[in-house]
């Protein structure tokens, strides 16, 4: 149990960091950060240092999982936890661009890509750190928990902001208030870091190092022998990545757009995450039961049918809409192949490079459309309507469907056999 809360204390402090960035990104960072006289460009631009930073998770993932199959998952998270920490805590201290022009955007996306090289090794060791320790048969349950970590650090991330929105004024949140949620980032970080020290290596990497399994090379041997599941990883990502950004980021400033108060928009998001978080434990439960195909596929193809609604829910201009909107697609159908993603992606590779694996897979696949994908809804909302955006999901969900078929089922099987 220790090392499942060591992932998810882990995971959510990581997850809390980078998710604020996003939260402000679409509400402070562009009229701050990159002013224009075109809002909607402003905004683009702020989308635009959020997506840069997928970039380069692809390159922490290989750098950290080099470090974490060939020395250890432990050291590489205190790593990584101590890495995102400190570049989100200078965030906090960041002059605007009124105050020290170009250097303002420049500084901050600096900051913006030290925080995503940090969180491209963080998942897959805080996956392993659940799934490696977890009985077989409650390896989706275990799976689930650190996918739980990142709702409570989007939780955590709307609920400073809602906080420090709430208390000032206007005037004052964009002067000032909105650096608070970021400065705090150091008590959060230490906290984990506590935790994390407390826990020993997996059985998993005991065994490798035991045996003298280890690799020199793992990105070589995982592109060499395992570049079947690395595909299959990148192309099952497009759904849960797209959506997830598409809910947790996008929709704040689409939301605000459309008349809706900035607080309200951000405690509806509070509440989507936290009602998401035991519907999350259900299906990597139920994955235990049933494999987790079927429920990555059902929650896929619910989230195809669903992405127009959910559009249309919100344009109504009803608060109660926006809850309804935002629990059935957030709290509900993402958390349902969201549970399972983690297991999924573990179970594909063996355990002398399976850090190594699912980080390469997993942060390609967010590279691709995870980052971009705010910024490529914002585009098409501009150019089109939320119609457009909606076709944008539904051709992330086909993409991922096609990935998936090609998955093999590992419910109930030995992990490292």
């Amino acid at each position: 149990m220790r090392a499942l809360g060591g992932s998810a204390v882990g995971s959510a402090v990581e997850w809390y960091d980078y998710f604020l960035y996003g939260t402000m990104a679409g509400i402070v960072f562009g009229p701050l950060f990159f002013p224009s006289d075109n809002p909607s460009v402003s905004l683009m631009l702020s989308f635009a240092s959020f997506a840069l930073a997928f970039l380069v998770r692809p390159v922490g993932g290989v750098l950290f999982s080099h470090i974490g199959d060939r020395i250890g998952r432990k050291k590489t998270l205190v790593v990584t936890l101590s890495l995102m920490g400190f570049s989100t805590m200078l965030m906090g201290f960041l002059p605007d661009y009124a105050t020290v022009g170009i250097w303002a955007p420049i500084l901050l996306t600096l900051l913006r890509l030290i925080q995503g090289l940090a969180l491209g090794g963080e998942w897959g060791g805080g996956l392993l750190l659940a799934v490696e320790y977890a009985p077989r048969d409650q390896r989706g349950f275990y799976g689930a928990v650190p996918q739980t970590g990142a709702l409570f650090g989007l939780a955590l991330g709307s609920l400073a902001a809602s906080i420090t929105s709430s208390v000032f004024s206007d005037a004052n949140f964009m002067s000032f208030g909105w650096r608070i949620p970021f400065l705090l980032s150091f008590i959060l970080v230490l906290t984990g870091l506590w935790i994390r020290n407390r826990v020993d290596e997996t059985p998993s990497f005991k065994k490798v190092k035991s045996e003298h399994l280890a690799v020199k090379v793992p990105v070589v041997e995982t592109l060499k022998h395992h570049w079947r599941a690395v595909l299959i990883t990148i192309g099952a990502k497009f759904v849960e990545t797209s959506t997830f950004f598409i809910f947790a980021t996008f929709s704040i400033s689409y939301a605000v757009g459309l008349g809706y108060a900035r607080s309200t928009v951000l405690n509806v998001l509070l509440l989507a995450a936290f009602l998401a978080v035991p519907v999350m434990l259900f299906f990597g439960g139920l994955s235990d039961r049933i494999g987790r195909k079927k429920i990555f596929v059902g929650g896929t193809i619910a989230i195809a049918i669903y992405a127009v609604p959910y559009f249309w829910l919100m344009s109504q201009g009803s608060v109660l809409a926006l809850i309804v909107a935002m629990v059935i697609g957030f709290s509900i159908i993402w958390s349902s192949y969201g549970s399972v993603l983690g297991t999924l992606f573990a179970e594909s590779f063996s355990a002398n490079v399976r850090y190594t694996g699912i980080s390469l897979g997993y942060q390609i696949g967010a590279a691709l459309v995870g980052g971009p994908a705010p910024l490529i809804a914002t585009a098409l909302l501009v150019a089109y309507n939320y119609i457009a955006v909606a076709g944008f999901v539904v051709f992330c969900a086909a993409v991922s469907l096609v990935a998936i078929s090609f998955a093999q089922e590992m419910r109930g099987k030995d992990l490292d056999a």
